[in-house]
């Protein structure tokens, strides 16, 4: 499916375009266009340059890592096999919550399809790329979606963990692979995600 791109030229991913028309007219709005002005604008200030050391480099890429696949899912299933009690039922939630975010996640991306800013602003990324989709970012709602559980339920750590979160969330900027509008929604559709999980449990 084609669509009118003038506007946001290079907005899209060149191979793909939003599924339905609705959705392209509401993209290629003056009000979208100024927020992804705004977003194009902050990743350019924050993404890390090619001089950076390699001490910064690694911080960071240690970050991003807490949020990937691999990790995520460790800190959802590990203390859904080992916990008891109130902590199974944590657990539980944190597992259904990471589940059902990481779908929307999906769907979003493949309708909407973001091009990577890689593709537009002429940097290049510190890490690899999951997908060619930018928008929602998706580890900055995988390690959301099981920190806000977590903390939730043991406010005592809440602070910390979503702390913890943000930064992840903010590593994705930082390296390359998001824009910073990327990462809020990413960690806003988690937070609700978590919300409702709770509500329903």
């Amino acid at each position: 499916m084609t669509t009118n791109t003038t506007r946001f030229e290079g907005y899209y991913h060149p191979r793909f375009s939003p599924s339905n028309a609705k959705l392209s007219r509401m993209l290629e709005s003056p009000f979208i266009h100024r927020l992804d002005d705004r977003d194009r604008a902050l990743y350019t200030r924050w993404v890390i340059r090619e001089s950076a050391s390699q001490a910064t480099l690694l911080f960071w890429t240690a970050l991003t890592h807490m949020g990937g696949t691999t990790a995520s899912i460790a800190f959802a299933l590990i203390p859904l096999v080992l916990a008891e009690g109130p902590f199974k039922i944590v657990a539980v939630q944190a597992a259904w919550s990471l589940a059902i975010s990481h779908l929307l996640v999906q769907l979003i991306k493949r309708n909407v399809v973001r091009a990577r800013p890689t593709m537009r602003e002429g940097f290049n990324a510190h890490v690899s790329l999951p997908d060619r989709f930018s928008f929602p970012s998706g580890h900055s709602t995988s390690v959301m979606s099981v920190a806000f559980i977590h903390a939730a339920n043991f406010h005592s750590l809440g602070w910390p963990l979503l702390a913890l979160a943000a930064l992840v969330g903010f590593s994705r900027v930082r390296l390359g692979a998001h824009y910073p509008g990327d990462v809020l929604v990413g960690q806003l559709i988690a937070i609700v995600t978590g919300i409702v999980v709770r509500v329903v449990w």
